[in-house]
């Protein structure tokens, strides 16, 4: 390689076009303005520390949420460049800050690969800030520039020497973009930083919360390291359930010039985690990696349990689905030029990368068969299990089928449908208790608004078999009533979402902590099962009142023991105040005026932030340990994974 391709300098930087429509259509560049679109402004800046550390010169990462909630991302990189842009005739720092699509990720010899939308990365953050300052150290020098909404205050400027070398960015979120929040979740950038950790080991991430501190005084921080990478990210996931084999099977290397890493190990619960990466980005839609993965293990494993013999008094054959029960796994791979395709641009289409991984598991999983005999057995005693359970629950999703609209069933007698058949303009409430149904029936809108009362607490997907699962009545009315169909012979619990009868599904519960369980079991069906309705943003949860205050003619509910306090204080004294233990005291008309009637309730979205840490959530709260489930829940239930 030549001296010139070694430098990385104001050369390597190329302004591919202008960022004039990033204000005006931000959501094309970061997919919202409302919290998820905020946070993804502190990953792009992160992204660009991590793209250094890919290319081997950078090893600390710091973020800082301070006060004003303004970001500050740290790193111990080269800097970024600061030298004139001979095309550009301004400094190479200011054309990345200000020139969408500039930047070194461009110039192949600067970075091998990178993370982060694809180039468009601190600038647009920049364009969507209502102030940023850039602090370069580099060179011997301290180089400052300030922005305001992505236009420079002043030219690129040494403020002082310095031995340091890498970049700081403070940037401030723009209320007239982000007009819903610029208030960051602390919990939000602690797991994609931890992701981060895990996907790049050896590198160390520190984040610190200057808004809030700790009993001692000190500022909320937290150190993200982590040494054996996809290794530990396995036992990080995995932590509620329990390991059937010795280890974890992992492997890293470069098959096809493709650098590949993959972890896995097998646990006694029904449900397959599978989690894949390209270029430190979850592709929760999946790809030809997962396809390899899938390809490189079913093809390994069948050959092995067929030589094994233990299959031989098998009298049906085993299918992919049946490898992959009680999986937990994550691939991850790096790619030079990714191409992404799916409804959210977040499914790798590159063929290459397919036998890439398929040779890759292929081999990892022949070596560990071969040096570990016991495991290699109860593994394939997993697999026999899980067939025969696939083969009686094909008999359960059958009988499932039958009952749908599609196959010309009847809906579930609980039902109360609508009149509306428009799915985009229906909505059913799965309703805890048959007596909160019946209210809840009095007081929809019979138009558009379908009832489903529920019995009692739902079965624990979490610790059922699948078979277990379609034969549950409840499961079958929800399967039924939402007129959707599951299950193909490569795998049972795909969904066919066609026939959908509703684009809305509510979940309402009491507000106590029963009915926060009963939310939470609901969930994690729709995780497990149905988690294509979660990710379209079919999902939400209704919000019940708790309180009722009236002060003569005057009446006001509340959600909250606060807002119970301030209605009383601002009612004067001598307020009732009535408390509602669950949805059945509530009258129709007071049920539809505070948790039905679109025009004022409040609905909460269920969203999905972070597929593993929404994984090892619900494997938490609805595993066999009891202790930490029932905590969570009683704190967290209603809240967990849900945005306003």
């Amino acid at each position: 390689m030549s001296e010139e391709k070694k430098n990385y300098g104001a050369d390597q930087i190329q302004a591919l076009e202008g960022m004039e429509h990033v204000r005006m259509r931000p959501s094309m560049y970061i997919g919202d303005v409302g919290v998820r679109g905020l946070h993804h402004l502190v990953y792009e800046v992160v992204d660009n520390s991590i793209d250094e550390a890919l290319a081997g010169h950078c090893d600390n990462i710091t973020v800082i949420i301070n006060e004003n909630n303004s970001v500050t991302v740290t790193d111990d990189g080269r800097g970024i460049p600061v030298g004139i842009h001979k095309k550009e005739g301004v400094s190479a720092l200011q054309v990345v800050m200000t020139k969408i699509g500039a930047g070194g990720k461009f110039d192949k010899d600067s970075y091998k690969v990178s993370g982060g939308l694809h180039g468009v990365g601190v600038s647009c953050v920049n364009a969507l800030s209502d102030h940023l300052k850039a602090t370069v150290y580099r060179d011997g020098k301290i180089w400052e520039q300030e922005y305001e909404r992505g236009k420079a205050l002043y030219p690129v400027k040494a403020v002082g020497d310095t031995e340091k070398r890498g970049t700081d960015v403070t940037f401030l979120p723009d209320t007239s973009i982000f007009t819903q929040t610029i208030v960051f979740n602390y919990d939000t950038l602690a797991n994609r930083l931890r992701e981060l950790s895990f996907l790049n080991k050896g590198i160390k991430i520190i984040l610190t919360d200057r808004r809030h501190k700790d009993e001692e005084g000190n500022f909320i921080t937290e150190t993200f390291q982590s040494e054996e990478g996809l290794k530990e990210f396995i036992r990080f996931l995995d932590d509620t359930r329990l390991p059937i084999i010795e280890d974890v099977i992992s492997m890293e290397g470069e098959k096809n010039g493709i650098p590949v890493e993959v972890a896995m190990i097998y646990n006694d619960s029904y449900a397959e985690n599978l989690h894949s990466y390209v270029n430190n980005i979850n592709t929760h839609e999946g790809g030809t990696h997962l396809s390899g993965f899938r390809r490189g293990l079913t093809t390994t494993l069948k050959k092995y349990a067929d030589n094994s013999g233990m299959l031989d008094k098998l009298k049906f054959d085993i299918a992919g689905d049946d490898f992959r029960e009680g999986l937990t796994a994550i691939v991850s791979v790096k790619v030079q030029e990714p191409q992404f395709e799916g409804q959210t641009k977040t499914k790798l289409g590159n063929r290459e990368v397919t036998s890439a991984v398929s040779q890759s598991v292929s081999q990892m999983l022949e070596d560990y068969l071969e040096e570990h005999p016991a495991d290699a057995k109860i593994i394939v005693q997993k697999v026999i299990l899980a067939a025969q359970a696939r083969h009686a629950a094909r008999k359960a999703r059958e009988m499932v089928q039958r009952k749908t609209v599609m196959s010309g069933g009847g809906l579930p007698g609980k039902l109360s449908d609508c009149s509306e058949t428009d799915p985009t303009l229906c909505e059913v409430f799965l309703v805890e208790g048959d007596s909160a149904g019946g209210t809840a029936k009095q007081g929809r809108d019979r138009e558009f608004q379908a009832i489903m009362p529920l019995r009692g607490k739902i079965l624990n997907v979490e610790k059922a078999m699948t078979h277990k699962v379609f034969e549950n009545e409840e499961i079958r009315n929800i399967y039924t009533a939402l007129g959707v169909t599951i299950g193909t012979e490569e795998d049972s619990k795909a969904l066919n979402l066609e026939k959908l009868r509703y684009h809305k599904v509510v979940i309402m519960c009491d507000a106590d902590i029963d009915g926060s369980h009963i939310a939470t079991l609901i969930l994690t069906f729709f995780f497990r099962y149905m988690r294509e309705m979660i990710e379209m943003g079919y999902i939400y949860i209704a919000t019940p009142p708790l309180y009722l205050v009236k002060k003569g003619a005057k009446k006001r509910y509340a959600w909250s023991d606060k807002e119970r306090d301030e209605i009383a204080e601002s009612f004067g004294g001598g307020v009732n105040i009535q408390r509602y233990k669950g949805l059945g005291e509530m009258n129709a008309d007071q049920l539809w005026d505070t948790t039905m009637n679109p025009e004022f309730r409040t609905l909460r979205q269920v969203t999905i932030d972070s597929l593993p840490e929404a994984d090892r959530i619900f494997s938490m709260l609805m595993g066999d340990e009891v202790p930490p489930r029932r905590e969570f829940i009683e704190k967290n239930a209603i809240y967990a994974n849900i945005d306003a």
